[in-house]
């Protein structure tokens, strides 16, 4: 069992971003249904063994990337270690009681339902390389939340972790 001082804390570097250092932030949001990444497909032609994103994966990948160059504007992307924080936001199904909505909308009942949550951010953080930070190898701290809402949507900040 490891003592006490060495279990690390949300407070202990290099585990939490200094407080001082999350000074502009980028906020994307992509209002619809969270969507993972898809699993790459293989080919084969001949002899040669190719490989491919799924149409759907490329298409929403898209989408974020051009969310992200508006949240972006101007800036150049962040090449220093950042912290990505998620919120994926699902829709409340149609055929709840209202009862069940109503907790659902205020986090008492979460959606434990794919796609997984590592999916949905892989999926975003392959989409922001090169437009908010300079490769997703400087991502070193993840917060994600997977929570139900009155409408389907994904939020990701993204801020400096120096």
């Amino acid at each position: 069992m490891l003592p006490p001082a060495a279990i690390p804390s949300e407070t202990d570097p290099p585990f939490a971003c200094p407080a001082d250092a999350v000074a502009d932030p980028v906020t994307i949001s992509l209002a619809g249904d969270p969507q993972g990444k898809g699993r790459a497909r293989a080919f084969r032609r001949g002899n040669f063994i190719g490989h491919y994103t799924p149409e759907k994966t490329r298409s929403y990948e898209g989408m974020v990337r051009t969310a992200a160059m508006e949240a972006m504007g101007a800036r150049v992307p962040f090449d220093e270690p950042v912290e990505f924080v998620m919120r994926a936001i699902f829709a409340v199904p149609a055929s709840w009681s209202a009862k069940k909505r109503a907790a659902a909308i205020t986090g008492m009942i979460k959606p434990g339902k794919k796609p997984d949550w590592d999916n949905i951010a892989k999926a975003w953080s392959d989409a922001l390389n090169g437009v908010v930070f300079r490769d997703d190898s400087l991502i070193v701290k993840v917060s994600f939340e997977k929570r139900y809402g009155p409408q389907p949507l994904v939020v990701a900040v993204v801020r400096p972790c120096a």
